[in-house]
């Protein structure tokens, strides 16, 4: 590890594909504190639709620990690896686990993006049950939406919300 951390903090841990629930759940059985975004979405088969819960990041799951919890996360079935930077396991602001969180709670349009979106006007969202939340207002699929980056795992949320939510940040 060759970090020492002071006390618990999140961090990303990329997991077997379509593992995150599995892993979750064994996580969450060693007492680990452990955050899965789940996005509801209507699922369309040839014979039927339905509603299913999906991970918003796709091979991705949060832990809070603290360093003697370190290795337990590792040797959890469905586990790969920490994200790291640098051979570092990297931690994830407090701040921004908040703001998925929040957005989760929200009857919003929200949608994960891997890789690099062109940077925008930096906003913060002034009304709503989403004030106070930063992030950039970029166009995507022809459509104004606010960009909040996810540090270190290289995602953005696109966050589709009224033009009169949100405000320059100056």
């Amino acid at each position: 590890m060759g970090e020492v951390m002071d006390s618990a903090k999140w961090y990303a841990v990329y997991t077997k594909p379509r593992n995150e629930k599995k892993v979750y759940t064994r996580l969450v059985e060693k007492g680990i504190e452990t955050f899965l975004p789940l996005q509801k979405r209507l699922k369309h088969w040839s014979d039927r639709k339905k509603w299913v819960e999906e991970p918003l990041f796709r091979s991705y799951i949060f832990v809070r620990v603290e360093p003697k919890q370190y290795y337990d996360v590792l040797n959890t079935m469905g586990v790969v690896r920490y994200v790291t930077f640098e051979g570092k396991a990297v931690a994830i602001p407090d701040k921004q686990i908040e703001q998925i969180k929040q957005l989760l709670v929200q009857d919003i349009e929200i949608e994960a993006v891997e890789g690099y979106i062109e940077p925008g006007t930096k906003v913060v969202v002034r009304f709503g049950s989403l004030q106070g939340v930063e992030g950039e207002m970029v166009e995507h699929s022809g459509k104004k939406k606010v960009v909040i980056r996810i540090e270190h795992i290289s995602h953005s949320l696109l966050v589709t919300l009224p033009a009169e939510y949100v405000v320059v940040k100056r």
